[in-house]
C-alpha cells in the first residue's frame, strides 16, 4: 500500500489553493478529484465576483477570509498578470425598507474593516449608472470580477510547481481511521486503489458532507448536512447597460438577482436562489421572473429579450428558512480524528476567500498536525 503525507479530496479552486499553500513547505501533497476535469462543479458555475466582505457577520470566517482574500486576489492578479476588472459594486435601495437595510449593511461592512464604502444619492447613482434608478446606494469600490478558470489555473500551477501531485478521475469511497493516519480506498480511472495518508483534507465542495460521513462523523449531530441551492443566470443583450456590478438589498438564501459584467464585457443577470434535491444544471427559471425583479432598479429591462445563460449549485449549510451559517473549516481532533480537516459549506464568498482559506488551512496543519 502506497503511503503519502497529505491527501486533499477535491480539485476545485479551494482545494488547489490549499495544495498550493501546503506544498510550499511539505512534500507528498496529493489532490484527488473525482471528475475527469478539475473545477467542474462549484468552481466553474459561479459569477467570478471578487467580493469585499460587506455582507457577513463580523468575526465570522466568511467576513474575515473574504476581506483577506479580496486583497490577496488583486495582488496575485497584478503579480502574475492575470486579467481582472475592479469595477466596483452598487447595492441599491428603492424603498423605505431598503434605505434602512442599506444603513445596516454599511455599518456591518465597516465593522468588517471595509472602510472605503460610500453612500450615494439618486443623482450620484444616475451619474455613475444612467440606466439604474434608486433612492440611494452603497458603492463598494473594492468589488471586482475575475475569470474563475484563471484563478483555478493559477493555484493549480503553483501547486504543481511546488511538487504537489494532482490527479483526476479518482473517487474516494472509503476512509478508515488508522493509528498512524487514514486508509483511503476508491476508484482511479476505473481501477481500485488504496492509499495511506497521514493527513486528509476534505475540500469536496458539494459532497463534502458525504466525505465527512465516510470518515465516521455524524453529520446530522454536527449539523454538517449540505443543502443544494441552485441559481440560474440569463444574459442581457448588447450593448452593455451598466459598467459596475449592481445588486439589490440581499434577501432569502442568496444576494438577490443582480447585474454582473463578465470579463468579455457582456452582462449576466442572476443568480436567483432556490433549493433542489439533486444536481441538475438545466436552466429552469423564467426570464419574466428575472425581468420583474430587476425592473425595480433598472426599468428599461422590461422591454429586453433575455438570453439563456447557465446555472450553478451552491453547497449551503443553511437550509430553507435557516439563519446565517458560516464556513466550517475545522481540524476534527475533538471528534477523535487527528489529522482530518473538514471544509464544509464553502459557498459564496468561497472564490474570493480562496487564497485566505489556503493560508488558514496551512496554519491549522502547521500548528496542530505537523508537529
Amino acid at each position: 500500500m502506497e503511503s503519502v503525507n497529505i491527501v486533499i479530496i477535491g480539485g476545485g479552486i479551494v482545494g488547489f489553493s490549499i495544495a498550493a499553500e501546503l506544498s510550499k513547505n511539505n512534500s507528498g501533497v496529493y489532490v484527488f478529484e473525482k471528475n475527469r476535469n478539475f473545477g467542474q462543479e462549484t468552481s466553474s458555475h459561479n459569477s467570478g465576483v471578487i467580493h469585499s466582505g460587506i455582507y457577513y457577520p463580523p468575526g465570522s470566517l466568511k467576513a474575515i477570509l473574504s476581506k483577506k482574500g479580496n486583497a490577496a486576489i488583486y495582488d496575485i492578479c497584478e503579480k502574475y498578470r492575470i486579467p481582472y476588472k475592479k469595477l466596483g459594486k452598487l447595492i441599491v435601495a428603492t424603498d423605505e425598507f431598503g434605505l434602512a437595510e442599506l444603513e445596516k449593511l454599511k455599518r456591518n461592512g465597516e465593522k468588517n474593516g471595509i472602510l472605503d464604502l460610500r453612500m450615494l444619492n439618486g443623482d450620484q447613482i444616475r451619474s455613475m449608472e444612467p440606466n439604474i434608478t434608486a433612492e440611494r446606494a452603497i458603492f463598494s469600490p473594492s468589488t471586482g470580477i475575475i475569470e474563475p478558470d484563471d484563478l483555478l489555473n493559477y493555484f493549480r500551477g503553483m501547486a504543481t510547481l511546488n511538487g504537489a501531485t494532482l490527479v483526476t478521475d479518482t473517487r474516494v469511497t472509503e476512509i478508515l481511521d488508522r493509528a498512524d493516519g487514514y486508509e483511503l480506498s476508491g476508484l482511479s480511472s476505473g481501477q481500485k486503489f488504496t492509499v495511506k495518508a497521514k493527513t486528509v483534507i476534505n475540500s469536496a465542495g458539494l459532497f463534502s458532507d458525504d466525505i465527512a460521513a465516510m470518515a465516521g462523523i455524524d453529520i446530522d449531530t454536527m449539523v454538517y448536512r449540505l443543502h443544494f441551492c441552485k441559481g440560474d443566470y440569463f444574459r442581457l443583450p448588447d450593448p452593455p447597460m451598466v459598467k459596475s456590478l449592481v445588486y439589490p438589498i440581499p434577501s432569502g438564501p442568496g444576494l438577490g438577482i443582480h447585474l454582473t459584467p463578465d470579463m468579455s464585457g457582456s452582462i449576466r443577470l442572476g443568480p436567483n436562489a432556490y433549493y433542489v434535491d439533486r444536481l441538475d444544471y438545466a436552466l429552469k427559471s423564467s426570464a419574466s421572473e428575472f425581468r420583474d425583479d430587476v425592473s425595480k432598479f433598472m426599468p428599461s429591462i422590461a422591454k429586453m429579450e433575455l438570453q439563456d445563460d447557465s446555472s450553478g449549485i451552491r453547497p449551503k449549510l443553511q437550509g430553507p428558512g435557516d439563519g446565517f451559517r458560516d464556513f466550517v473549516i475545522r481540524h476534527e481532533k475533538d471528534l477523535g480524528l487527528q489529522g482530518f480537516i473538514n471544509l464544509i459549506g464553502i459557498e459564496s464568498p468561497g472564490l474570493t476567500a480562496s487564497p485566505a482559506i489556503g493560508e488558514y488551512v496551512a496554519e491549522i496543519y502547521e500548528n496542530e498536525i505537523k508537529g
